[in-house]
C-alpha cells in the first residue's frame, strides 16, 4: 500500500501567551486583569504545519524540545493536531522561545524568552532521514545543504522565511537556486528585488522561477505565471482582529492545494482563505478551517 504524502520542515518552537481584552498595556508596578487568555504554539513553520494537519495531510515538524512545561504543551499540541513531532534536543535547558504578548485596542506589547539552539550537522542528518519520501518540505536555511538529496528524490521545495533586514537577491541566490516555490509578502519581494510595486518584484522573480507567488495582505494574492499577472482577491467580508499567523496560514493552504494537484490559482484560492479565518481569531492557531470548510469555501468563491 503506498504511503500517504507527507509535508515536512524544521521549525524552533514558539509558545504564546496571549492576554487580550485589555484597555491598555500595565505600567510599572501595575496589575490590570485580561478579559481573554489564551496559550497556543506561535507562528512560523509549526503554525503551518499545525494547520496543514488540520487539513487532515500527515505533517511532520523537526524542533527542539525540552523536559519543561512549555515544550510538553507544544508536543502535545503538534500531536493533537496530527503532526508528528522529532525531538532534535538533548540537553537540560528549555529551547523553545516563549512570548508574552498583550493586545490593546489600540497594537500590541511583547516580552519574550529565548534560548538559541545551534544548528549542527548532526541535526542536518537528523532533518534529513526524517524527510525522505516528503512530498513537500518547508525549506529553512541553516539546512540548506540537505535540500538538493530531497529534491532529487521528488521532493517538492517550499521557502517562505520571513522577513530579514539584509535580504537581497546577492545574497539569496544560494536558496532561490535550490527551491520550487519562494512565497514572500509584498514587502519582503520588493525589498529583495528592490522593486518599487508588487507586481514589478514578481516580474524580477520570474527569472528563477516558473511560478511566482506574492501575498498582498489584506488585497488577496499576486500569481505571476507564463508571463500573466493575476490577483486572486481577498475574501469578502473579513473583518482583521489579529494578523499573527496569517502568512503561515496561507502557506497551508497554499501547500494543501500542491498536495492535492489543484491548479496555481486554486491552490492559491485555498491559501486565500486559510490565511483570512487566521486573521479573525487573535493568535496564530485560533482561527483555522477544516478541509471540509476549505472546500466548501472555495466552492463558494470558485475563480
Amino acid at each position: 500500500m503506498d504511503r500517504m504524502p507527507f509535508v515536512t520542515g524544521f521549525g524552533s518552537t514558539n509558545v504564546d501567551l496571549l492576554y487580550s481584552g485589555m484597555p491598555r498595556v500595565p505600567q510599572e508596578g501595575e496589575e490590570i486583569y485580561a478579559r481573554d487568555f489564551t496559550v497556543q504554539i506561535g507562528g512560523g513553520y509549526p503554525a503551518t504545519l499545525v494547520n496543514v494537519g488540520r487539513l487532515g495531510i500527515p505533517a511532520r515538524i523537526q524542533t527542539f524540545l525540552g523536559k519543561d512545561m512549555f515544550s510538553r504543551f507544544a508536543k502535545a499540541q503538534y500531536e493533537e493536531d496530527g503532526v508528528i513531532p522529532l525531538n532534535l534536543y538533548t540537553g537540560d535547558r528549555m529551547p523553545v522561545n516563549v512570548t508574552s504578548a498583550v493586545i490593546t485596542p489600540r497594537d500590541r506589547a511583547f516580552t519574550s524568552y529565548t534560548d538559541p539552539v545551534e544548528v549542527t550537522d548532526v541535526h542536518r542528518q537528523q532533518v534529513l532521514d526524517a524527510s525522505r519520501g516528503a512530498a513537500i518540505a518547508l525549506v529553512y536555511r541553516p539546512f540548506l545543504p540537505i535540500y538538493p538529496e530531497l529534491r532529487r528524490g521528488g521532493t517538492l521545495l517550499v521557502y517562505d522565511g520571513g522577513w530579514w533586514e539584509d535580504m537581497r537577491l546577492d545574497n539569496m541566490m544560494d536558496i532561490l537556486e535550490a527551491v520550487d516555490f519562494y512565497i514572500p509578502n509584498e514587502l519582503e519581494a520588493m525589498r529583495v528585488t528592490q522593486a518599487t510595486s508588487p507586481g514589478a518584484a514578481a516580474r524580477v522573480l520570474a527569472e528563477y522561477f516558473e511560478h511566482v507567488v506574492v501575498k498582498l495582505g489584506g488585497e488577496g494574492c499576486l500569481l505571476y505565471s507564463g508571463g500573466r499577472e493575476t490577483v486572486v482577491p481577498p475574501l469578502p467580508g473579513i473583518k482583521a482582529v489579529d494578523t499573527t499567523g496569517a502568512g503561515d496560514a496561507f502557506l497551508a493552504g497554499f501547500v494543501y492545494g500542491l498536495i492535492k494537484g489543484a491548479p496555481l490559482p486554486q491552490a492559491v484560492l485555498y491559501g486565500n482563505i486559510t490565511g483570512a479565518a487566521c486573521v479573525e481569531k487573535v493568535g496564530a492557531l485560533t482561527g483555522f478551517v477544516t478541509e471540509h470548510e476549505l472546500l466548501a469555501k472555495a466552492q463558494k468563491y470558485a475563480l
